[in-house]
């Protein structure tokens, strides 16, 4: 028997131009005055003013529109800080996970008196927090279904909280927040979001039937929909799709946590300011090929939501082998750079970027196989030529 607990948002609403209920999402809240945390490229792009209308009417609210990929500790005790000032009894995250995560901190430490360094680690939050909704404009992160949010605590090192707090009183999926994506975003943050299904179902701990089901129909519809959103961004259908995908395997992995491949990922944002999703597509095919001899039955388990026409009667390692090959055309034909080399990092980082991902040892005990700084190494030379 299987012992297991699955914790998640509480209200999930996935509706093409949802938008226009947030009023109301927000009167059934008791919500009077509110910050929005966001970013510039939301502002640039016309998206917060599609949000401000609907809020304007009913509610006071202030904008904090200066948060950055990766946001470093500073950049979220500003917005804190703006919360506090205004008194806000409310917080809207509106954009990629980054802004998203920087809404969770801002609602838990609006009426705190733990410092932000006390935060960091499992369960370390202490009290409620203000009312939360999460609106995501991107289809990746799943930020708006897990009890995590990741920081950038020094030059090139990443801390998480992680607490039931951070989960929200509502995501909210509208899809017509994403047209208008660039291609490579789609692409990237599409990649991320297999990648947190893919490592929730082969995880080595807190694997449930939970998030198997939900990493299962997370890769059915993302892999169905990717390249159709990526080269075809005006398609809702597909938009709509893939922001549910995301959030499904954002509910898999916030429940069945993430490994490897995120341990090697993290180094490359901490170096080089590669865009998360970039950096977990460009070591996913290595890492998976380095756990293919202890977790070949579970990549063989998933083969066919991946890729559906698969012949899944053959044995185990060929099927897993036949599914990596997939995944690197996949992220081929998205158009996405493939080797560390493209992106101008040097042979001689990969030494540090080893030794830096062997940090992250909350991840690393995840991996279905243990992993040392020489295999960290030898994944990453493979990553840096694409060698297959």
């Amino acid at each position: 028997m299987l012992n297991f607990q699955f914790n998640t948002t509480k209200c999930i609403i996935s509706s093409p131009g949802g938008l226009s209920n947030i009023s109301d999402i927000c009167d059934q809240l008791n919500l009077n005055k509110l910050l929005v945390v966001t970013d510039q490229g939301i502002v640039n792009c016309g998206l917060l003013a599609k949000l401000e209308e609907q809020l304007y009417r009913r509610f006071e609210f202030v904008v904090f529109d200066k948060i950055v990929a990766d946001p470093k500790q500073d950049n979220v005790l500003s917005a804190v800080a703006l919360a506090k000032q205004y008194n806000v009894d409310g917080v809207i995250g509106f954009g990629g996970g980054s802004s998203m995560d920087t809404a969770k901190v801002v609602a838990v430490m609006m009426d705190s008196r733990q410092p932000l360094e006390q935060l960091y680690g499992f369960e370390k939050v202490q009290g409620d927090r203000l009312p939360l909704i999460l609106i995501p404009t991107t289809a990746g992160t799943g930020s708006e279904v897990t009890p995590i949010a990741i920081l950038t605590t020094g030059e090139t090192t990443k801390a998480g909280i992680i607490a039931k707090q951070l989960l929200p009183d509502v995501a909210l999926l509208d899809a017509q927040l994403t047209i208008g994506l660039p291609a490579h975003v789609t692409a990237a943050t599409g990649i991320d979001a297999m990648v947190h299904a893919i490592e929730a179902f082969t995880s080595k701990h807190k694997k449930n039937p939970y998030s198997d089901m939900l990493a299962k129909q997370a890769l059915q519809l993302l892999s169905k929909n990717i390249e159709q959103a990526t080269h075809h961004g005006e398609d809702i259908e597909a938009r709509q799709n893939m922001l549910l995908g995301a959030c499904l395997a954002g509910q898999a992995f916030a429940n069945a946590p993430v490994a490897a491949v995120h341990a090697l990922a993290y180094p490359l944002g901490g170096h080089f300011h590669i865009p998360h999703g970039l950096s977990n597509s460009l070591v996913l095919p290595h890492v998976m090929r380095f756990n293919q001899s202890d977790a070949a039955k579970l990549y063989s388990e998933l083969a066919p939501y991946i890729y559906t026409s698969i012949n899944t009667s053959q044995p185990n390692q060929k099927v897993c082998s036949d599914l990596i090959v997939f995944i690197e055309r996949l992220i081929e034909r998205l158009k996405l750079p493939n080797t560390l080399k493209q992106l101008d990092i040097g042979e001689h980082h990969l030494e540090k970027l080893a030794t830096d991902a062997m940090l992250q040892t909350r991840l690393l005990i995840n991996n279905p196989k243990p992993l040392s700084h020489d295999d960290a190494l030898l994944i990453y030379q493979s990553a840096y030529e694409g060698a297959l």
